[in-house]
């Protein structure tokens, strides 16, 4: 099945997000057309999509780059060999679903539904995730630099996720995990790379931290009640308001005495 083409491809995606790099988040939304089309109409079914994916064969790839699939259900489906780099899947439902190392890089996923997802080793750079659903999605080993604002992430895995803030590619601005007002509460960090990651007012209540690198993030205002933090590394993290409250490991954790802002944080 041939593909439909659209006027908002990969490329201008891409500039898109260069344009809007300089923004703070809320700017750039407000600076969109979230009613537009673009945001909202699907060009495909799921069985158009099924059938794309059956066409693709078992060594293919159906490649949906640039495409819209905006609110329609996909939740369940094997989509290993998907490709989704600029796609527009706002209100999309993934529940269930398998996009291990599935590209999804540029792609707008505004309150889409990941519930349960598996995205093990998927690329997620320049993603759109804000008001998304993703508890217990499940991120282990992937490279994600996307933008999860107040999205619900409850129980979710990153176990050896790659969140770290792209040092050598800053044309489209600093990239990295933004978890700000994220609902994080009894997700595995554990030993993922959360290098300069912006967490910001996250809920991190009984979340795994054991091992991750947390240098330079920050995570001011938010609440680590209860949070495993053993093997941790804090160096130059941001703490201001914070909630360090009843931390497990905490005489196993690194660099939490140098931290900016301790004497602003609320510890125990």
């Amino acid at each position: 099945m041939r593909l439909a083409k659209l006027c908002l491809n990969a490329t201008c995606a891409a500039l898109l997000a260069v344009s809007t790099a300089g923004l703070a988040r809320a700017d750039m939304v407000d600076h969109l057309d979230l009613g537009s089309d673009e945001f909202n109409k699907p060009d495909f079914t799921r069985s158009q999509v099924i059938a794309a994916i059956a066409e693709a064969g078992s060594t293919g790839i159906a490649d949906f780059s640039g495409r819209r699939l905006n609110k329609i259900d996909l939740s369940g489906l094997d989509l290993r060999r998907i490709k989704l780099q600029a796609a527009r899947i706002n209100g999309t439902n993934f529940a269930g679903s398998n996009l291990e190392n599935v590209v999804l890089d540029q792609a707008w996923g505004l309150k889409s539904d990941f519930s349960g997802a598996n995205l093990k080793g998927a690329s997620l750079f320049a993603t759109q995730l804000m008001d998304a659903k993703l508890p217990k999605a499940d991120f282990s080993g992937a490279r994600i630099a996307a933008d999860f604002s107040r999205a619900d992430l409850t129980g979710a895995n990153f176990t050896g996720a790659n969140l770290s803030a792209d040092m050598k590619n800053q044309s489209m601005g600093l990239m990295r995990g933004v978890f700000k007002s994220s609902k994080l509460e009894g997700a595995s960090f554990k030993d993922a790379n959360l290098s300069r990651a912006m967490m910001e007012y996250a809920q991190l209540k009984g979340a795994d931290l054991s091992g991750a690198n947390l240098a330079g993030s920050e995570i001011a205002g938010a609440d680590l009640t209860g949070a495993d933090v053993s093997g941790a590394n804090f160096d130059g993290a941001d703490v201001n308001s914070a909630r360090l409250v009843g931390l497990r490991g905490k005489d196993k954790a690194l660099g939490l005495s140098s931290v900016k802002n301790l004497d602003r944080a609320y510890v125990d």
